[in-house]
């Protein structure tokens, strides 16, 4: 279905009909679960068939993992509730660490937008974000997608409606999380946004239109910002690439993407790369090449100044599919054979704040 939309979208003589956008997703979400299957058959020995131009050494242990520190004691809460503003309403998820239960904590927050056909339960299942915020006191927002909004669950990031600052679902989720920040224990300095798919072109997207709100976000197999305005130029941008457009504002952001992405070309996630670096002067680069022990190969790319935190994290897993990589196999669409994602970007977010300079800039929807 997904390849005669595509064709269909690329003929100027054939317009798409009027319900192409449940057709496309429809056949997204049939490519992505073909795509997943492929990803976790896929064995070590398949993913080495195209070698990194550099030398491949086993790793020890998960690249730069964050220093875990103890466990506080106890265990968090996963609760659910309801957000309803002008811009429309959504359920949520949001895992509360035991720490946060304390009155002066005051505790970072990360938003995770999950990919089409997926909940929240099975995201924070498939990512393991609970667990590694229970270890480090961090609280996690799981906004939900409905079926009224799109079939498939779908964030819209290909919809103008949906890209753009004060309107729309953009506007929607950051209400959602300013609400969440003003009722919870949560550090405004310390905030960030994450997605899978879908979910990741709409966190770049709400990261850039909220610069004053996100710290940094994390993108894995997503498209970068502004790269398609409708369903036919999404389909092409999925399965081509696209640039995008040029953005306005620094804001941190680790990609991770498979070499092997059928769903997402790797192409988007070296482009989500490009376009952030273009608002970060004089940054060096370092390339590292791993291999998760009895797992895939991959190629981390920093852009940092000097040996400090890297602004801008670019992660090849070799082999790999449409699928969060290093994810546990009771959540959907995951590679449990790639480097663990999840850590990685927490332990990318926690050395980046936002100012309150900045977070005082734009106040005006």
């Amino acid at each position: 279905m997904a390849k005669r939309i595509y064709a269909r979208a690329r003929s100027r003589r054939i317009k798409a009909p009027r319900n192409a956008m449940g057709a496309m997703m429809a056949g997204l979400i049939g490519a992505t679960a073909k795509a997943m299957v492929k990803a976790t058959r896929t064995t070590v020995a398949a993913s080495a068939k195209k070698p990194a131009k550099v030398v491949v050494r086993p790793a020890r242990a998960p690249a730069s993992a964050p220093a875990v520190r103890a466990r506080p004691s106890g265990s968090g809460r996963f609760i659910s509730g309801s957000h309803d503003c002008n811009f429309g309403a959504r359920t949520y998820r949001l895992y509360v660490p035991s720490v946060a239960v304390s009155p002066v904590a005051s505790v970072p927050l990360v938003v995770m937008l999950h990919g089409c056909g997926q909940t929240p339960e099975d995201f924070a299942k498939g990512t393991r974000m609970n667990t590694l915020a229970q270890d480090l006191g961090v609280m996690v927002l799981y906004p939900a997608q409905s079926r009224d909004a799109h079939p498939n669950r779908c964030w819209n990031w290909f919809r103008e409606g949906d890209q753009q600052r004060g309107g729309g679902e953009l506007a929607l989720l950051a209400d959602m999380v300013r609400t969440i920040i003003a009722s919870h224990p949560v550090d405004p300095a310390r905030v960030y946004v994450a997605g899978l798919s879908a979910g990741a072109s709409a966190a770049l997207l709400l990261a850039h239109a909220y610069p004053d709100l996100f710290a940094a976000v994390g993108c894995h197999s997503g498209l970068p910002t502004g790269a398609a305005r409708d369903k036919g130029s999404a389909l092409i941008a999925m399965k081509q690439g696209n640039p995008g457009t040029r953005l306005d504002r620094p804001v941190p952001t680790i990609i991770f993407h498979g070499s092997d992405d059928h769903v997402v070309t790797a192409r988007n996630g070296r482009l989500v790369a490009l376009r952030a670096l273009e608002t970060f002067p004089r940054l060096e680069v370092t390339e590292q090449a791993r291999q998760v022990a009895k797992g895939r190969a991959y190629v981390r790319t920093l852009h940092r100044i000097g040996r400090g935190r890297a602004y801008v994290e670019h992660w090849l897993i070799k082999g790999s599919g449409h699928a969060w990589s290093g994810g546990s196999r009771s959540g959907r669409f995951v590679d449990p054979t790639g480097p663990d994602a999840s850590r990685e970007m927490l332990r990318f977010f926690l050395r980046h704040k936002t100012t309150l300079r900045t977070r005082r800039a734009i106040r005006t929807e």
